[in-house]
Formats: C-alpha cells, structure tokens, sequence
C-alpha cells in the first residue's frame, strides 16, 4: 500500500514539479546583441501574496487534521496519508518555498535588521507550527513537513543507534542554530536553505554536490530513520521545546499500560522511554555532591563557550562576501595571488580604496566575534544543562513518551493491545 501511494504521487507530480511557478514569464526577457544567454533560475518565482495566504491556510487546516488523527482518532494509516498529500503540496508543488525551517531566518533578519519587513504570511509559516507544538506536540514532523515526509517514506529498514550516540548526535542541531542565527544576524545569508539537503528533488534542480547531499541522506535514511530531522535540523530545536510544554500530546497507550514491552521497538526515533529497573536509592549525600559539582561546572563550561565562540568568529566571518573580498583584495595587492574573481574585479570597478574595504571588513569581523561569543555562550548552557538532566536519575514504571523526540508519527499505536482493545469495542475491553 505505501509503495503504491508513494508510486502514484511521484508519478503524477512528475510533471507538476516541473511547471512553471505563478508569476513567472510576466515580462518580456531583454534581447541581448552580444550572443549573451539568460540562466535558467533555480528557484522559484515568487507567488503572489493572496497565494501565499492561501498556502498558509492550506498548512493550518493540515496541522489541524493531523492532531485530529494523532490525539483522537490515532490512526497510523490517516497520518501517512497525510503525509504524502503534505509532500505533494508543500515540498513538489510549492517546491519548498517557503517553510517553516527556512522561514525562521526571516524572522530572525527581521529582528537584527529594523530596515527588513518580515511578510505576515511569512510569520504565520513560522510561528504556526510552533504554536500547534505547544498545544498537541510536533505534529508538524508528524505529517506536514515535507521535509521529514521525504525520509520517512524511505525508512524501510530503521535500525536504532545506542542511546548515548542519539543524545550526543541531538545536541548538533543547537549547533547549526546558533550559526544560522549568527550567520543571519551579520548579513552573512541564509544558510539553511543553501545547504537545504531536499531543496533539489523538491525543484528537480540543483548544484551535483547538493543533489549528491541528498541522495546521501535518503540512502542514510533507509537506515536511520529521518537523520535530518533528528540531528541535522534546526526547527526541530524549537519544536521540541514547546512539546515539551503541550497541552495535549500523543500517548502510546489510549488509557493505561500494561507493560507488555510490544512497543519496545515500535519507535525508529527512540522517543520511548522504557520502565526503569527498581534499584537501591541513590545516597542523598552522593546525589547532592554530583549536583553542587555539575552547577559549579557550568559557569565554566559556558565561559568556555563564550571564548571558543570569540575566536571562532574570525575564521567564520569569511562566508561574509565584505570579508571574503577584503581578503581576496589584499592577496591580489600583496602579489600573493595572480587569480582575481568576480567579487575583486566588481570592487576594482568601483574605484574606491582598499581600505575603506578593510575597514569594512574589521567591522563584519567584530561583529562575527561577539555574536560569536553570544552563541558560544548559549551552547555553553545547553551542554551543561544535558549533562545536569543525564546526571539525575528518574523512576518510570510505564512506557512512556519523551515529548522533546517524539514527532507524533502514530507508529506506536498499532503495537499496544490497549489500543487493540479500543478499536474492537467495548466488548472486547471488558473481556
């Protein structure tokens, strides 16, 4: 049956993928006499903006119907469903443009930048997810995402990874955070959606080495269930904190468990959580000291951060177009180089002096180290916040759900016999 699904819709979006986007061709292209060829463009034409607020309502109704099969119905089939119609919609046709991950940069340009206007629908993409996760988890991961919908049609043969490599793999995306934030912030671009792995199936275009990226990560894929998602992805990092803080968010069981381990393997993220074995409390005075040792460490671990980040900022300043052709302009001066590029030839052009450039590019360097050192400092406080949560120790007597991982896929209902039990009738259950 998914086979199928996944056969017909790539079938029929082989030519809707390709269609020119609204908007596109509305003038005349100029004839140039010098024999010179127009490129063809790799992205999208923008739509209109009435089209965009259509597509916002299109990704709330969707959200809406997919917490509606999670939280209610819990119907694993329904979600897949979904799934595949979100693919079609938001990753072939609307080629992926724009997202809720992308999206997440404008709003952070919007408030580093008070001459950038942040769209509304853009807003909507963002904090619409976000609000849903806070409310019913991340039911967005679950269903709408085209992004995750791609590699989990491709999660044939999930395999799980030890526990301490996945909890050392989910601190990556705090990572890739802090550098879009920062990286954004400094008007060094939108890294996130250059380096977006999906972006060139979603437009059937691109670059090699991307298109290479992404059939890495689908072959990875078959192995490891959603490696992007899970420790690649940036959203996800707000996601996971409000689903933490739902209200509502998916259980494994439809009302109690009776710990008959069938789930134990249901789920190829590792969101559950297994009963903890009974053990001799731990002594109070041993506890408190590990505690008091941990807090006095994390002052350090982000002062650490603060000073990796500083000196950090210096050599990531370069993906900066002002620095990289201050350096370039420099190596062509100093007869370090005898090749130009374009940058250095446009600034040659110009006519002003190199040392207007330079200073220029001693500004975009200190700005990269203090929001360097910002962002060392957060990593700093989460990776001693993961070290305090791993140091204490919490009693489960049930399977349970981990709120942070789970992306509300439905996968583990259909292995509980409670859940069983509720879809038969109540006959069954009293029996």
């Amino acid at each position: 049956m998914k086979g199928l699904l996944i056969a017909v819709v790539f079938l029929t979006l082989s030519g809707v993928a390709t269609a020119p986007a609204a908007g596109a061709g509305r003038y005349p292209e100029p004839d140039f006499e010098s024999g010179y060829v127009i490129p063809t463009a790799t992205t999208p034409a923008p739509n209109a903006p009435s089209w965009e607020y259509l597509h916002l309502v299109v990704l709330a109704a969707v959200l809406a119907v997919t917490a509606l099969l999670v939280l209610k119905v819990r119907y694993r089939a329904g979600v897949y469903i979904l799934m595949i119609v979100s693919l079609a919609y938001f990753g072939f046709w609307r080629q992926g443009c724009i997202c809720p991950v992308g999206s997440q940069q404008n709003v952070i340009l919007g408030i580093s930048d008070s001459s950038y206007t942040v769209p509304i629908f853009v807003i909507g993409f963002f904090f619409l997810p976000l609000v849903t996760a806070v409310f019913f988890g991340r039911v967005f991961c679950g269903a709408v995402c085209p992004l995750g919908a791609v590699q989990d049609v491709v999660a044939l043969r999930p395999v799980r990874i030890p526990e301490w490599l996945e909890h050392a793999l989910r601190m990556v995306p705090y990572v890739i955070l802090s550098l879009m934030v920062l990286f954004v912030a400094t008007g060094a671009g939108f890294i996130v959606c250059r380096y977006d792995p999906f972006i060139a199936f979603f437009r059937l275009s691109g670059s090699a080495f991307m298109v290479t990226v992404g059939a890495v990560f689908l072959i990875a894929g078959i192995f490891v269930a959603r490696p992007y998602c899970r420790f690649l992805c940036p959203y996800a990092v707000l996601l996971s904190w409000g689903s933490r803080l739902s209200w509502l968010h998916a259980t494994i069981t439809p009302d109690e468990c009776v710990k008959c381990r069938l789930c134990e393997n249901a789920c190829p993220f590792g969101a559950i959580q297994k009963p903890t074995p009974e053990r001799i409390a731990e002594p109070r005075e041993r506890g408190v000291k590990r505690l008091a040792l941990l807090s006095l460490l994390l002052p350090l671990i982000v002062a650490a951060g603060m000073v990796a980040g500083w000196y950090a900022g210096t050599p990531l300043s370069r993906a900066h177009k002002t620095v990289y052709t201050a350096e370039q302009v420099y190596m062509e001066e100093a007869g370090l180089t005898d090749q130009t590029t374009l940058e250095s030839e446009a600034f040659a052009a110009a006519g002003r002096p190199a040392a207007d450039l330079y200073e220029d590019a001693e500004q975009v360097r200190g700005r990269f180290r203090r929001g360097g050192a910002l962002a060392g400092a957060f990593l700093g406080v989460v990776f001693g916040m993961k070290m305090l949560s791993l140091s204490i120790y919490r009693q489960r007597d049930d399977y349970e759900i981990n709120k942070a991982w789970c992306l509300s896929c439905a996968r583990c209902f259909n292995y509980c016999p409670r859940e069983q039990a509720r879809r038969s009738g109540p006959r069954e259950q009293d029996e």
